[in-house]
């Protein structure tokens, strides 16, 4: 009697466990802020798929996914959501992070000129700088204009927007010098 209440418990834990992979692998499958070409207006949006109802809805078997947040809302609230289609095809590829970093591949810092690696988005985020040579976090940047400002600005190293943050923010406290082959020599 005791293996056999066992055996049910353990079958139990082990679809339980299944039915908690498959949920967790769901929400970080459509967790975060994509771009997607709204079908009806054929520009882009900034969206969130509703991650935590997608990975709850796969726990009773149901796939439907749904936007959370959309740019274009309140004012097309009510559409007929036919941008999932295009999350469901690649979710990766219309994530705001992946197009990012793409961007950053094979670029080098527009002040240090120190080539671009993997990105760390926890840490020392790299950043941009417009033509007026002013640097912004990407996380200033509404995410509907991203393809817009990859079109007019350039990447800028982690250690150089600090730099330059610092220049804007407190000139009084900057000393440029002109450029001496002996002291430069030193740092070599």
């Amino acid at each position: 009697m005791n293996y056999i209440f066992f055996g049910v418990a353990l079958a139990a834990a082990l679809l339980l466990l299944f039915a908690l992979d498959r949920a967790l692998r769901t929400y970080l499958k459509f967790r975060g802020q994509r771009i997607v070409s709204c079908p009806e207006t054929h520009e882009a949006a900034a969206v969130r798929v509703a991650a935590r109802d997608a990975a709850l809805q796969t726990l009773v078997r149901r796939d439907e996914l749904m936007l959370k947040t959309c740019s274009r809302w309140p004012e097309k609230e009510m559409c007929g959501q036919e941008c999932l289609e295009q999350i469901e095809e690649a979710p990766k590829a219309c994530l705001v992070s992946t197009i990012v970093s793409r961007w950053y591949q094979g670029k080098e810092c527009a002040y240090c000129h120190k080539p671009f690696g993997e990105l760390h988005w926890d840490d020392h985020r790299p950043a941009l700088v417009d033509a007026k040579r002013k640097t912004v976090q990407w996380s200033e940047i509404p995410a509907e204009k991203l393809q817009e400002v990859m079109r007019t600005h350039q990447p800028v190293c982690w250690n150089c927007h600090i730099a330059e943050t610092f220049r804007r923010e407190h000139p009084e406290l900057v000393v440029d010098r002109a450029p001496d082959a002996l002291r430069m020599s030193l740092y070599r």
